[in-house]
This record gives structure tokens, sequence and C-alpha cells, in this order.
């Protein structure tokens, strides 16, 4: 374990040193009343700048990043992204706009808004788009109240949505929140939504079929025209999670396939790092008939103005403060812009080819559950490691001693020993050679080592801890009085 920041403490040493005062001094209780004065002083590490520089560029080092490894986390398309963005986004003009700025000082910045939702409503298909969730998942919650919204201007109590077993995990989540009973599809032997299955629990109290395509196992469902024309039918609306957006780029426009509404994950395809919790993007679009019931408020222009629309008759109302993390939307602007078309499509062929020639180095090792061609993801079994006491936890670890971040692994649920990988379009033959070959090495030491499998990993300052017991029970707190740590695993 490497030391903290206050064992680097020595009493007396500062960072940093004022000029001598060149004023009268007054005690600091003239200034400010007793009650909000400290009784101890606060128990900070003392130590010089120096230091600090050095211990904290030294635990950044210690990090797996997508600047620093291959990060092949399947679902979650954690790719490189392009340091150009992040300069532009932290341009003084974007960054130091405040939110309050009246729309009379942010016209560029309004355009800029403006033209990525026509951006992204070419993109996709759709008829208009809302930039103001800030997350996919946030999207999800969004899209779910207009379908709701939706219904009810139709005078229709519709309390159902379906949701594939092979759906994004958030799905469910969402709509249970949203107020609506979920009823999962099973897939079929191919891994797609079975049209029988849809057909049997379509009803007229069915909202909508909220669906993945590709699904959570990389692959595009076949019939999604027709799954698409089944719900419509029957009156129901398609939701689709677009978190998975980065294998249709340029390729499939999902407005084209019959689909009524999508979040897309800017955070993911459009060139924001991501991870840690944020920050994130989930814009939300519609087809033309729910295009009344986003969010407000909404850009218009008045002549050769940008204003804001606060009110909507069918509205859902506001989703989040101020018009979503505009950060992350510029981000995607500029990605989309220097791309183009042509580009993006690129970036979705790549993935693809990268996805299926990962998969097709890896069948004789850890063959997918649903065999290719896939788009831009697979999910590995590694069921045959459980015949040497070895699991998919244990060889995700062992990775990580080979300098590769590990997989997303046991989802979906319906893959025994899932191990879900997605390398992306930024990652070069070389490393994906490198990946498999790491995998390959894991595959023999689970057979001649089995115990150090289980063990991993051996060459990161934290080495195995108790999972289940980290998660339910985390401490992590420290003790200032003893200077002394306490974390429990």
């Amino acid at each position: 374990m490497k030391e903290l920041i206050f064992e680097r403490s020595v009493a007396g040493r500062r960072g940093y040193r004022l000029p001598p005062c060149d004023v009268t001094p007054r005690p600091v209780a003239e200034l400010i009343p007793e009650e909000h004065l400290r009784q101890h002083a606060p128990h900070l590490p003392e130590v010089s700048e120096l230091d600090v520089v050095r211990h904290y560029t030294r635990l950044s080092q210690l990090n797996f990043s997508v600047d620093t490894h291959c990060y092949p986390l399947g679902s979650c398309t954690m790719k490189y992204n392009p340091k150009l963005n992040d300069r532009i986004a932290s341009w003084s003009r974007f960054a130091q706009m405040h939110p309050l700025h009246p729309a009379s000082c942010s016209q560029g910045l309004l355009r800029l808004l403006d033209e990525l939702e026509q951006l992204l409503c070419e993109i996709t298909g759709m008829a208009a788009f809302t930039l103001q969730p800030a997350a996919g998942a946030q999207g999800e919650l969004t899209g779910l109240k207009i379908i709701r919204a939706y219904h009810r201007a139709k005078r229709r109590a519709r309390t159902t949505i379906l949701i594939p077993d092979s759906a994004h995990g958030t799905n469910p989540a969402s709509a249970a929140l949203s107020g609506f009973r979920v009823v999962e599809l099973k897939s079929n032997a191919q891994g797609l939504i079975d049209v029988g299955e849809l057909r049997r629990h379509l009803s007229h109290d069915v909202a909508a079929l909220m669906l993945t395509n590709p699904n959570t196992l990389g692959l595009f469902e076949r019939d999604i025209l027709a799954i698409t024309a089944l719900c419509h039918e029957h009156g129901a609306l398609v939701y689709l999670d677009g978190a998975n957006m980065h294998a249709l780029l340029g390729l499939v426009k999902p407005g084209e396939m019959g689909v009524d509404l999508l979040q897309l994950n800017l955070h993911k395809t459009f060139s924001t790092p991501h991870g840690g919790g944020g920050p994130g993007a989930g814009p939300v679009g519609v087809a033309k008939a729910l295009e009344e019931f986003l969010p407000t408020p909404r850009l218009r222009t008045r002549g050769t103005r940008y204003v804001w629309e606060e009110r909507g008759k069918r509205s859902i109302g506001r989703v989040h403060a101020f018009y979503g993390n505009v950060g992350v939307l510029v981000r995607a602007y500029v990605y989309i812009r220097t791309l183009g078309k042509a580009g993006l499509e690129r970036v979705s062929r790549a993935a693809i080819i990268n996805a299926n020639y990962l998969m097709a180095k890896l069948a004789g090792t850890f063959p997918a559950a649903f065999p290719g061609p896939c788009l831009h993801e697979f999910v590995a079994t590694l069921k045959s490691l459980k015949a040497h006491g070895v699991t998919a936890w244990d060889a995700a670890k062992r990775l990580l001693d080979y300098g590769f971040y590990a997989p997303t692994v046991y989802f979906p649920l319906t893959v025994e020993e899932a191990f879900m990988i997605e390398p992306t379009e930024t990652e070069s033959k070389e490393t994906l050679d490198a990946f498999a070959a790491a995998l390959q090495q894991i595959a023999e030491e689970a057979k001649s080592d089995p115990e150090m499998v289980r063990q991993a990993p051996h060459r990161l300052p934290v080495h195995r801890v108790d999972d289940v017991k980290a998660a339910r029970e985390p401490n992590l707190r420290w003790d200032v009085r003893g200077h002394k740590q306490f974390a429990k695993f």
C-alpha cells in the first residue's frame, strides 16, 4: 500500500509563505463572529509544494486510464479521445460562460448547441433533440416520461414496458422509477429478440418496447423492422437505448428502423473521457409525433437571434438545471465537425473490424457466447476455466498484471462466466494482438498454476481484496486525531 499524504507530513513544513503584513493586524474575532470560528486548528498534512506534486503525480501513474492502457470495457466505449476537443471545450469563452448569462450575451454558444441538435438529428434520423439530460440513465428517464405523457395525451392508460433480457441494465431501473411495470422478454437461441415472444406479450397495456441495438451481446437485431412494425400495430412506442450508437455511426439511422425515441451517450460515443462518475450527457431524440413533449426550455430562432422558449403546452418540463453539461456538448460538437459524415462512418467500421478480429483471435481459447459476426463488442465465455477452479473474475484480476484494464465481467447475466469485450476503433492491431496473447497466457496459467491466478493481481499496489466486504462495508476514513488509517476490506 502506498503511503498517504498524511504520512508525508512534517510538523512546521509549509507549501507557501505569505509576504510580511503591510497593514495594521486585527484579531480575527473582530472580523468573524465567534460562533463561526474554529475551536481547534484543522488537522491537515504539513507538506511542501514539491511533496504534494510528487505524491499525487506518483498516484496518478498507478491508475489505469485510456491514456495509459488499453481499456476494452464492454458496454461503455472507453476509447481514446482527442485532446483537441478538451482544449477547445476549455477555451475561456466556453468555460467561463455562466448559465445565467442572458441569451443576448450567449449567441455563439447557443448557435453551437442548436447546430449540435441538428447534427444529432441527421446522425440518428430523429426529428428533434433535447440536450438537457446529463447522463444516459437520465436520458432514459426523460424518454420514459415522454412515453407516459404521449399516452396520456392519447387518453391511454398504459402501464407496461417490455425489455429484452439483452438490454442494458439501467433500462429496467429507469422504467420502474418512472412508474411502469417491467416485463422481460427472453432472447432466442441466437441471442436476439424472439419475435414470437414479443408478439405474445404485446397488448393494449404496453406503452413501449425498450431495446438496445446492437444489443448487449454486440449483435444487431436483424428483425428490427418487423419488431418496430409489430409494436406500432399495437399502439406501443419503440425506445432505443443509444449507448451502443458507436456501432451505427454513418451506417444505420435508428429513425429509419422505426425507432420513436432514443438517448445518446455523448460521453461514450462522441469524445468525452468518462468514468469515475462523470461528466456525461444523454441527449434525447424523438420522432415528430413526440416533439411537443420534449423538456423545456427549447432553443428557438427569432429572426437572426437565438432565444429560449420556456413553456410548452405538453412538455414534460425541465429535467436538468439550465441546459445540461455544456462542456460535454462542446466536445461532442467538435468531434462530429472534425470527423464529418465519412469520418464517423470510419469510426464505426474500425470498431466493428477490431471487435471481430479480436473475437476470431480468441475463438480457440475463450469463444464468443453467440459467434458473430458481432458489431463493436462481443461477449466471450470463460466457463472453460471453471474446470481448474478459476473464474472470469480471477482472469479479469490477472489481466491487470499484464497492463490491460479488465473488460466487463458477469454481464449480461444470460452468459455463463461472461467477459464483455469492446476494443473500440482507437486500438491498433499490435495492441489487440497483445491483449489476445495475455488472455491466452492466462488460460495456460489457469491450467498450470490456478492458485496464482486466483490470487491476482500481483504487480499492483493493492492486491486481491474482499470485494463483497469492500462494497457492503466501505470504511476509508482517516483518523485525524491519531493519524491512523482505517480501511476495512
